[in-house]
């Protein structure tokens, strides 16, 4: 496999979306629906295929390209939307190319409700389209039912129905109409069943619910298990239905849809092609700032190569997030939504603008690692409020136990990674019990006082793991050292990740998926992890020492023959005298011997 698709794999996101397969030559071969298009896209490169065909269809693949969407359903209608557009050799070939259904409430005296597909323009108000016919079906008969409306070509005007022109029917008898074309319903409470209905339509479906809940109740209670069983089918598919979906929106004609996400040396640019409300093509471009370009400029740019792209079936309308640097050269409606579906597309665009940015960004940094360096220093020096970047930094935390065995450590971290070999842990010989202010005043001063006495560098950040307290002390510490101001100090505190500063009372929040607070959070870690395994380690020797010096007779020298030889306490507590006396003589050895095995002793 490719060198690049390999980086692509590793890159794609776990979202729902669409992914397309393009063979040497750039031609859609395989368009593909994912709720987690990394685990997907991954499976079929790391795993066997039963299917011949898919194995020539993965020997095929020369570029992988996706698009994001909201839901695994809206994956499925993009998928469905591509599949017709493109008809790539790999997918089943899609006959139906029925268009998604509408409900229509016409223009009309006592306006008719009914379902229809590809929607006119004739004054009627259309709401979908729907992506499940079911589910229209289910919110049109429930609408139907709790407010109930003709269903006759009739032309109904209030002379006509005064004359007596026209006589009820079935539907009448039946419930389904109450009667307009002979009075018996007036327009008044006729138009006030219409706007019910549209509310119903633009998604206020808690009544509907409501209404199919408790006539799925009664029907229980009435042991009519099957018509109970009918209205929870109902019932379900609304409890699982979204109103509005981001890929089949109710925009009519040809509209694109422009996300743009730049940084201060590139910008990338995506473009969702509507055609009658079914998102059927996506673009992106990666373009090299020159001239420090606005992202206006870079979107006008964009525009002219649509044009060029598009010259045969250029779009009725661009949706863009502001508005173009000039409009000279566009010769179509712009618009700059603030809601509604228009809205919806637009953040759908700019996701897609932003995860393309970031996959770029990822190959370029990898082929070229002091970019990614570069740029993750000045990015923690405008995070962190820094007047240079962190180059050489330095943690420490403190750990001991009930205030015996204090140690404290110091790691370091050069261009944002770890530094081991300058790992420093330091046994606090000044501070009697817990003090862990006093404990870190005297480790600061040890470490800064030998750099300077040794003309190494300062780092540019010192991080304290814990809040306001131990950064004071800290503070005060620097300043006998005559380094306050030299070098930046802060404090992070674990509970809510805080960054504390000097003289600054209020702490300062990072973004939780920053990469600054990352490598924050990092060092924090890697100082825990280091001062504990050190405290622990001192903890155990010292245990340990104890238990034999604890012994009359047993002095430190003697004690660290034993353990050099039999490595443990309990190991020299199962051997006999003569392996104790071939290490520390026949004397000290039956001094040891006897100590753990009085029993012996008291039978000898």
């Amino acid at each position: 496999m490719q060198d690049l698709l390999k980086q692509r794999l590793r890159t794609l996101p776990e979202k729902p979306g669409v992914y397309k397969y393009f063979d040497e030559n750039g031609v859609i071969i395989y368009v593909g629906k994912a709720r987690n298009l990394k685990k997907r896209v991954n499976s079929y490169f790391t795993k066997q295929h039963d299917s011949r065909k898919t194995e020539v269809l993965v020997k095929k693949i020369a570029h992988i390209d996706f698009t994001v969407v909201e839901t695994e359903w809206d994956a499925l209608l993009l998928e469905n939307s591509l599949i017709k557009e493109f008809q790539p050799r790999y997918n089943i070939n899609l006959k139906d190319d029925k268009s998604y259904p509408y409900i229509c409430v016409t223009n009309e005296r006592f306006p008719k409700i009914y379902a229809m597909r590809n929607p006119v323009r004739d004054g009627s108000l259309y709401f979908g389209p729907y992506a499940s016919p079911k589910v229209m079906y289910t919110v049109l008969d429930l609408a139907r039912k709790l407010y109930p409306t003709r269903n006759c070509n009739l032309q109904m005007t209030p002379e006509k129905i005064a004359q007596g022109k026209f006589s009820i029917c079935l539907e009448y008898q039946i419930g389904n109409c109450l009667g307009p074309c002979e009075g018996k319903q007036s327009e008044e409470d006729y138009n006030n069943s219409i706007q019910q209905i549209k509310q119903l339509l633009r998604g206020n479906l808690g009544e509907i619910k409501q209404h199919l809940r408790a006539e799925m109740q009664t029907a229980a209670a009435a042991l009519r298990f099957e018509e109970a069983q009918h209205f929870k089918e109902k019932l379900d598919a609304l409890e699982n239905y979204r109103h509005k979906s981001t890929v089949v929106t109710s925009l009519r004609g040809n509209v694109a849809v422009f996300g743009v996400s730049s940084t201060d040396k590139f910008a990338f640019v995506n473009v969702l092609y509507v055609a009658e409300g079914i998102i059927v093509r996506t673009h992106n471009w990666e373009v090299k700032k020159k001239l420090d370009e606005t992202d206006a400029g870079i979107m006008q740019q964009a525009i002219g190569e649509m044009q060029v792209l598009y010259a045969d079936e250029l779009p009725e309308e661009w949706i863009l997030p502001f508005p173009p640097a000039t409009d000279d050269d566009v010769s179509v409606n712009c618009s700059v939504p603030k809601a509604g579906d228009r809205k919806k597309l637009l953040d759908l665009s700019l996701k897609n603008a932003m995860l393309f940015r970031q996959e770029k960004l990822n190959q370029y940094e990898k082929l070229n690692p002091e970019v990614r360096i570069d740029r993750l220093m000045e990015q923690m020096r405008k995070d962190l409020r820094l007047q240079e970047q962190p180059r050489h930094m330095e943690c420490f935390d403190n750990s001991n136990f009930q205030g015996t065995y204090p140690v404290s450590a110091c790691v370091v971290f050069k261009d944002g990674k770890p530094a081991k070999s300058e790992y420093r842990y330091f046994n606090v010989k000044t501070v009697e019990g817990p003090n862990d202010f006093a404990t870190m005043q005297e480790v600061i001063q040890r470490r800064y006082s030998r750099l300077m006495e040794e003309n190494k560098s300062l780092p540019q950040l010192i991080i304290i793991d814990g809040g306001k307290g131990q950064l004071s002390a800290v503070v005060e510490m620097l300043k006998q050292l005559g380094i306050y101001g030299k070098v930046a100090v802060i404090g992070i505190a674990k509970r809510l990740e805080e960054l504390y500063y000097p003289e600054d009372s209020l702490p300062l929040y990072l973004d939780k998926k920053s990469e600054t607070l990352k490598v924050i959070q990092q060092m924090r870690d890697e100082a825990h992890r280091f001062g504990i395994t050190h405290h622990r380690n001192r903890r155990s020797k010292g245990l340990v020492k104890s238990a034999l010096t604890d012994i009359p007779g047993i002095g430190p020298e003697t004690a660290a023959l034993l353990l050099n030889s039999f490595k443990s306490v309990g190991k020299i507590r199962s051997v006999d005298i003569a392996e104790l006396s071939a290490v520390i003589g026949e004397k000290k050895a039956k001094v040891v011997f006897g100590h753990f095995n009085p029993e012996v002793q008291e039978n000898g």
